[in-house]
């Protein structure tokens, strides 16, 4: 994958944590990832803990507090979700500020909240320091089917070149003068979204044909073979060990 496929997530450094390996820090970003969602919900100071640690990363990553919490609006969904559950949810009530709210259903959207923030925090981090590029190999030195590896790069690879031929496809319907209204205009949608298909399905056949002629029998060639030491190792597992003793406590405590 060329550089200029480097995805907006992604922000150049030469920090410490931008030199790990791929793989270490996807390693260690899923195993932070488990360790948060094994935490008791009733362990609040956990939580917070979890978020000094992720920030302690962020700082040493150099990525800015702003750049972090804008990349955090991507779970605002998950936001509303949480929101509703105190009122729909059933069991023992509680009046907070006037409203009747379900204790079991705080507890809920506190847990969804916690566990669901520090994970899209950590990914966002993950994502801030390792190109594309890099996150596959990676994804291909853990040993993951290589079919999904080529499936995830295609996507990444032809998402932009889809997404321009969607925006020719509109600037072509509007100079035409078509604006969509109404649900009158649903089946030119609809065609437009068939057309799209074909022409991206035909793209992908002459590609798979071009790769064909040169050689691909089903795997793709590994360029550069990634490595890491035992103290790379170490380094990356620094955050999913400190938050497993902070589990630990939760757990005791």
């Amino acid at each position: 994958m060329g550089a200029g496929h480097a995805h907006k997530l992604y922000r150049h450094g030469h920090s410490p944590v931008h030199g790990l390996p791929p793989h270490t820090k996807l390693a260690a970003v899923f195993a932070f990832v488990v360790v948060v969602v094994s935490t008791p919900r009733e362990a609040m100071w956990a939580f917070g803990l979890y978020a000094v640690l992720l920030g302690a990363v962020a700082c040493v990553a150099h990525v800015p507090a702003a750049f972090l919490f804008r990349r955090l609006l991507i779970e605002v969904p998950f936001v509303a979700f949480a929101v509703l559950m105190p009122f729909v949810a059933e069991g023992e009530r509680v009046d907070v500020l006037g409203l009747s709210l379900s204790v079991n259903g705080l507890w809920g959207a506190w847990n969804v909240l916690a566990k669901g923030t520090l994970g899209v925090a950590a990914s966002v981090l993950l994502a801030a320091t390792t190109e594309l590029r890099e996150l596959l190999l990676g994804l291909e030195r853990l040993k993951l089917p290589p079919l999904l590896v080529q499936i995830a790069s295609f996507m990444i690879r032809y998402g932009d070149v889809i997404t321009d031929e969607m925006r020719r496809m509109r600037i072509a319907r509007e100079s035409r003068g078509f604006e969509a209204k109404g649900v009158k205009h649903w089946g030119v949608l609809a065609k437009s979204a068939g057309a799209l298909f074909i022409r991206s399905y035909e793209r992908g056949e002459r590609v798979h044909l071009a790769m064909v002629s040169r050689g691909y029998a089903g795997s793709m060639p590994v360029i550069d073979e990634v490595t890491a030491s035992r103290a790379q190792w170490s380094y990356a597992f620094a955050l999913p060990s400190a938050a497993l003793v902070v589990c630990l406590l939760g757990w005791v405590l």
